[in-house]
């Protein structure tokens, strides 16, 4: 089946506001001039936060979101990490998307899931200190850290980036599009760091996100601090969803031990596999886009069905 491909720039016509307390836009949209997207893809020019820097926004919208029919109901959200990975292979790290806007439009055809709205962040130069859980770093002596993390104990933004999602970002999707934007219909999604800070986001902000996923989980970041203590920080299984997953080669060959020591906190949490929580090993898969690419449909299928 040929899918359509089309893009929509958008510029400060957007009328996206963070309210009073952020600054006025005054850098113009990114441009895609060959985009290889699958439906539409609002990107949305970077906009000032009180908490982080300026940065990127892309927003997919579900095939019927601008019908007739489809302007009479609401949608659930899927926020996604490292949003330039995401959708285009033009805007990507290596080069290779994610996949997200084919196989959402490929689930939504086959009915596996419904309609859904994805908003990718972008990351930043800042990445490692965004995505690192805060609370989890500083439970760690600077000098027990190697030099990666030292300059994140030092200058930790976990904390700033998920308040940016929830009281800035989030409030500002609601009201420019038709969302459901209860915990129930609201998920978050990343990999490797991105993972880290997907968990990190629905272990502390619960009464937001009621589901996360969590792709080759960096478990060893920062000496693998954020395995530790986890099961009294988990959200209540009866009301939540977490999907993990790793690969066997490259940096996701040092994942599995600290994925099972986490795997058995989610059970004394009252998780179930299959149910309310799933990990998936996929053998002979690297750490890269690529491989999150050839099993997003994964998250997805968990998450949104």
């Amino acid at each position: 089946m040929n899918l359509p491909k089309r893009i929509f720039v958008l510029a400060s016509a957007l009328g996206l506001s963070f309210g009073p307390s952020v600054g006025a836009q005054t850098n113009p949209p990114a441009i895609i001039l060959q985009p290889r997207v699958t439906g539409t893809v609002e990107h949305l020019a970077p906009l000032d936060s009180k908490f982080v820097d300026r940065r990127a926004v892309d927003v997919w919208l579900p095939p019927r979101y601008a019908t007739v029919e489809g302007k009479l109901r609401s949608y659930p959200v899927l926020y996604v990490h490292d949003g330039q990975n995401v959708f285009d292979p033009a805007m990507s790290f290596i080069g290779v998307d994610w996949g997200i806007d084919e196989t959402m439009t490929r689930l939504i055809t086959e009915k596996k899931i419904p309609e859904v709205i994805v908003v990718a962040i972008w990351n930043t130069p800042k990445r490692l200190s965004e995505y690192m859980p805060q609370r989890a770093i500083e439970r760690v002596a600077e000098s027990e850290l190697d030099g990666m993390f030292k300059p994140v104990r030092q200058n930790p933004l976990g904390d700033a980036y998920l308040k940016y999602i929830v009281t800035e970002l989030k409030p500002a999707i609601d009201a420019r599009y038709r969302t459901l934007p209860d915990r129930a219909h609201t998920s978050i999604m990343g990999s490797s760091m991105g993972g880290l800070i997907s968990l990190a986001a629905i272990c502390e902000y619960p009464e937001v996100f009621g589901s996360a996923a969590c792709l080759s989980t960096a478990w060893t970041a920062a000496g693998g601090v954020s395995t530790r203590d986890l099961q009294k920080t988990l959200p209540d299984p009866k009301t939540h969803k977490i999907y993990y997953d790793f690969g066997a080669e490259t940096k996701d060959g040092r994942y599995e031990p600290l994925q099972a020591a986490v795997d058995l906190q989610m059970k004394n949490a009252g998780y179930t596999t299959g149910t309310n929580w799933i990990t998936k090993a996929f053998p002979g898969e690297e750490h890269s886009e690529r491989a999150w690419r050839k099993r997003v449909h994964e998250p997805l299928e968990f998450l949104l069905k």
